[in-house]
């Protein structure tokens, strides 16, 4: 009787023990779901590689996005683009944009993968011919064909928030400069010389091991007439990119860009040289 009696109360304590283990693992997987919704919430470009040189700003740093690897433009020198602009507006308003600042969907701001921060594009639409200028204060959109994300405020003076999507050109104007005259209520912009001018390479590949990145960047040279590697320490380990091509012009870049995609580069990159 007495082992019946044990043997009774070992069960039952193996069922409360395998009782709270479910209660357990349960508890773990709710926990880790939350997490996963907390994050599908945050803006994808607020991802950044924080290993790079201190010496550079911080919307300067290349940045990581759905794994792919973005590295912004040192200048905007040369800089003009076409493609289809978005919007965002009060999903993120009140959060904080890439230069720090607090995201005021009502204001003429936009953002762009690459464009240094803080300057000043000329966004028209191809269709209309209307035209508005906005300031890059954020990094995005990272969806294939979409060039720029106009805040909800830039989007309505554009006249595109019905049809949500616009095919535009893009121009880069400069910084904005303090009016000699303070009467007159003409802006002025520090623009380059030139919109399509500077030094620009495709960013094909980035590898780990030193001898590899050498060996494929001769065969690309041998190839295509025109390749190196950038050695580039990030977060505490050395990577080489191999670079192809050199452009004199971001608009030839864009093109060979498009070119290579087709070539079986999938996923090359415009990077500026300096």
């Amino acid at each position: 009787m007495n082992v019946i009696k044990s043997k009774s109360n070992l069960m039952n304590k193996y069922r409360m023990t395998t009782h709270i283990r479910k209660i357990l693992f349960l508890s773990a997987a709710l926990f880790t779901l939350l997490l996963s919704a907390c994050a599908s919430h945050q803006r994808a470009y607020s991802s950044q590689d924080q290993s790079q040189s201190t010496r550079q700003k911080p919307g300067q740093k290349p940045y990581t996005v759905n794994g792919k690897r973005y590295e912004p433009l040192s200048s905007h020198e040369g800089f003009v683009q076409e493609g289809v602009a978005s919007s965002y507006g009060k999903d993120f308003h009140g959060r904080k944009t890439s230069n720090g600042e607090v995201f005021d969907m009502n204001a003429m701001t936009a953002a762009h993968k690459t464009l240094p921060l803080s300057v000043y594009v000329k966004v028209r639409h191809k269709r209309t011919g209307k035209e508005i200028i906005v300031r890059i204060n954020d990094r995005g959109p990272f969806v294939r064909e979409r060039i720029i994300d106009l805040s909800e405020g830039a989007a309505r003076k554009l006249d595109m928030i019905q049809e949500g999507l616009a095919a535009v050109k893009v121009t880069a104007l400069g910084y904005k400069i303090d009016k000699v005259n303070k009467d007159s209520e003409e802006v002025e912009y520090r623009a380059p010389a030139s919109y399509d001018k500077g030094s620009f390479a495709l960013q094909v590949a980035a590898l780990k091991n030193r001898t590899n990145a050498y060996r494929y960047a001769d065969e690309l040279k041998r190839k295509y007439g025109s390749a190196d590697v950038q050695e580039a320490l990030v977060g505490g380990s050395m990577f080489y990119r191999i670079r192809l091509g050199h452009y004199s012009s971001l608009k030839s870049a864009q093109t060979a860009q498009e070119s290579f995609e087709r070539k079986g580069f999938p996923g090359n990159f415009v990077v500026a040289v300096d």
